[in-house]
């Protein structure tokens, strides 16, 4: 049975059981009282449960990775996760798909890790400048200034008020279109503290200083300020996953789940699969256009298999090209993830049906680990090709990246050798 782990006297997470499980991991035990098993017992989304005694418990993680606070009172537990995959490869993934993070806001305890902060940079930067790829965003804000000539509309009652029969200078307000706005405030606050970071490598230093001048006219935000809260709406759709990502940084979480020094943070947690299939849609997608243009649509929901439209086939990424003969965008690779160890076939049915409904003479599925191969399939008068590749999230961050233009770059060869 894994200890009990304990923070500070006093400290308001004093009452709470750690219990630590690991993804994919197999049964432990664990002494419960009641209102702990109470408390478990309504996380099915989280884990699985059986009694070996009154008191004795056995747990088994699910599929989600993170660490959340849970219940009440004497029932008052912290929940750990650790995922397979080491955190600073998690946060590469994150980087991609941060909308996959669920936060709560009850405070958990972890270990500070300042070597994951290198980790974290690289992830934000490249975040924000598939955010900022069209332009800074701007939006109309109302001014009150004072000017020497007329802009927009004279505050009469002020101007009265202030300077009575003085012609100039003129109070006015108009609307001011700014880049200080509260989605390019905490994409700022974001850099500055990871500038603050000491250890980061020179390309990462570099990049975060470029950010800080392409803000430039956004206001910094004063030390102890709140982060700026933000909506999402399609004005900012392109900031999302950069906005995400940046909470992320101001919140902390950049720390191992573990044993030693205790800070308090928000709680957090990821669906591994979900995340994984976000990342590598999102990735890929992006890899494809820099290397041969077109459009990726991660999650494509645009084909039915049948005619009525009752049966939405769901790919991880379709990505368009325009077609030779008339220009117009049309699907030209298909993609699917696939967080496990072993191929099944019933990944090779499912992506003859996305082939055979895309019209598309080869399919592409890619696992978190295992062998990479292809599968030959007959359909019709000729036949189907199902790629097995395989992304090895073990590897360092730093080279997830490479991997990545790397199964771009096949998919596409795989795609003009099939067409000729």
């Amino acid at each position: 049975m894994t200890p009990a782990r304990h923070t500070r006297p006093g400290n308001l997470l004093d009452t709470a059981r750690p219990i630590g499980l690991e993804e994919g991991g197999g049964w432990t035990t664990w002494e419960l009282t009641p209102a702990q098993v109470g408390t478990l017992a309504d996380q099915e989304t989280l884990l699985r449960m059986h009694p070996e005694s009154a008191t004795r418990w056995r747990l088994k993680a699910r599929d989600r990775v993170g660490s959340v606070r849970l219940g009440t009172g004497d029932g008052t537990v912290q929940l750990t996760i650790t995922p397979k995959v080491p955190v600073d490869r998690l946060l590469h993934l994150i980087s991609y798909a941060p909308d996959r993070v669920h936060f709560d806001p009850r405070p958990v305890t972890a270990e500070p890790r300042p070597d994951l902060l290198p980790a974290l940079a690289h992830a934000f930067v490249s975040a924000a400048d598939r955010a900022l790829l069209h332009g800074v965003l701007h939006d109309y804000h109302e001014t009150y200034d004072t000017l020497p000539m007329v802009r927009g509309r004279i505050r009469h009652a002020d101007q009265l008020r202030r300077r009575p029969g003085v012609p100039v200078p003129l109070e006015v307000l108009y609307d001011d279109h700014t880049p200080d706005i509260p989605e390019n405030r905490l994409l700022l606050a974001a850099t500055r503290r990871l500038l603050r970071v000491p250890g980061l490598a020179s390309d990462s230093r570099a990049a975060l200083r470029r950010l800080t001048a392409r803000l430039d006219g956004v206001r910094v935000l004063p030390a102890g300020t709140p982060a700026p809260h933000w909506t999402p709406d399609r004005r900012n759709a392109r900031y999302i996953h950069a906005l995400a990502l940046a909470e992320l940084v101001l919140r902390g979480a950049s720390y191992e789940l573990g044993d030693g020094r205790y800070i308090a943070v928000d709680g957090m947690l990821v669906t591994m699969w979900r995340l994984f299939e976000a990342y590598l849609a999102r990735a890929v997608g992006e890899a494809l256009r820099h290397r041969v243009g077109g459009r990726p649509e991660p999650q494509d929901r645009n084909f039915f298999l049948d005619t009525e439209g009752r049966h939405v086939l769901k790919p991880d990424l379709v990505h368009y090209l325009p077609s030779p003969h008339d220009g117009v965008l049309r699907q030209a690779v298909v993609l699917d993830a696939k967080f496990k160890t072993k191929p099944g076939r019933d990944d090779l049915y499912q992506m003859t049906a996305y082939c055979a409904r895309l019209a598309l003479a080869e399919g592409h599925l890619v696992y978190a680990s295992g062998q990479p191969s292809v599968v030959e399939v007959p359909l019709g008068e000729g036949r189907l090709r199902i790629w097995r590749h395989v992304l090895d999230l073990s590897r360092p961050w730093q080279d997830l990246a490479s991997d990545i233009a790397d199964l771009a770059e096949t998919v596409d060869n795989a795609r003009t050798a099939g067409a000729v």
